[in-house]
């Protein structure tokens, strides 16, 4: 699914290409797993399961990422890359960019303004973003 945005990217320093690594990934994805069974946990604090859901959607957006020989160092980009890795579209890719948005202002200002909808709307978008990494299959 590499496209020719992912090349561009690398050619503005902002991806590197790098050997995929199974092992990485499964890593990944397993982490990505443990986590977002946890943010569907509705015993637990509200920023506990934004916390948990935004950073098993990280480690997806970067097991695709992986999955297709690049490695990016910002958050932002790794989400970014998803129609690209993953094809999918706004719906799921402005959910996790607004939710990155929240984040850094609640690890950098100490605010952190969410409500049970967004985390609803995180989680759902985090389990599409599994459904299509389980799609990847086994690293080349």
């Amino acid at each position: 699914m590499t496209s020719q945005n992912l090349e561009n990217l690398t050619a503005t320093g902002q991806l590197k290409k790098e050997p995929p690594n199974q092992r990485e990934f499964d890593g990944l994805v397993a982490s990505a797993r443990a986590r977002l069974k946890d943010a569907r946990n509705e015993s637990l604090a509200l920023e506990s399961r934004f916390d948990l859901a935004y950073n098993a959607s990280h480690a997806l957006a970067l097991a695709a990422l992986r999955w297709n020989g690049f490695r990016s160092e910002s958050r932002f980009i790794v989400f970014q890359c998803i129609p690209h890795t993953l094809g999918l579209g706004p719906e799921v890719w402005r959910v996790l960019s607004h939710c990155h948005n929240l984040r850094n202002r609640g690890e950098y200002e100490g605010f952190l303004d969410i409500s049970g909808q967004l985390v609803a709307d995180l989680v759902k978008a985090t389990l599409r973003l599994l459904e299509k990494v389980d799609e990847l299959g086994p690293v080349i």
